[in-house]
């Protein structure tokens, strides 16, 4: 069983990751409305891997016998007034997330959780590349901003992107 503190931490991070995957769904659907298909794609690819971060907490809280507490979700922004909002969005958002991660990383050696520390550093790691992936998006749209055919370009790179899940550790 997972201490109590540990516990209700990892279940708010896990909504937390739910809210993400809430959001990158959200800037897909703006980008679809705006038919820009590529970043519409970028975000849903994105959303799907927020869900995947949602379902290693989901099954970290279970594998140890504790319960999964889900909470509401908070309905995410759906407007923005540019492209470039939306990944300056994306940057921060990533930038806050991987924050609440070293918080629970903090938390997890502060009550000796050896086990839990070492599950995120998985997490810590994935933000990492989260980080970097957003920033390089970010830049690409910089560099397009005031060009219609740099922002097609743009869109047609975001397009290529594919979710890919991690492969299935051995039990």
């Amino acid at each position: 069983m997972l201490k109590d503190k540990i516990l209700k931490a990892l279940n708010t991070q896990l909504n937390a990751e739910l809210y993400s995957a809430y959001l990158y769904l959200s800037m897909s659907a703006f980008f679809e409305s705006t038919n820009l298909r590529g970043f519409a794609n970028w975000m849903k690819v994105q959303a799907q891997e927020e869900y995947m971060h949602t379902m290693k907490f989901y099954d970290y809280i279970l594998e140890y016998g504790s319960k999964v507490q889900l909470m509401p979700i908070d309905g995410p922004q759906t407007e923005w007034d540019s492209s470039l909002a939306v990944f300056e969005h994306v940057y921060k958002h990533e930038q806050k997330v991987t924050g609440l991660i070293n918080d629970l990383v903090d938390l997890a050696r502060s009550e000796n959780d050896h086990e839990t520390s070492n599950f995120l550093q998985w997490f810590v790691n994935e933000q990492v590349e989260e980080e970097a992936s957003a920033d390089a998006a970010l830049q690409k749209i910089k560099r397009a901003e005031n060009s219609p055919d740099g922002l097609f370009t743009v869109d047609k790179d975001l397009g290529k992107r594919v979710f890919t899940p991690p492969a299935q550790s051995k039990e």
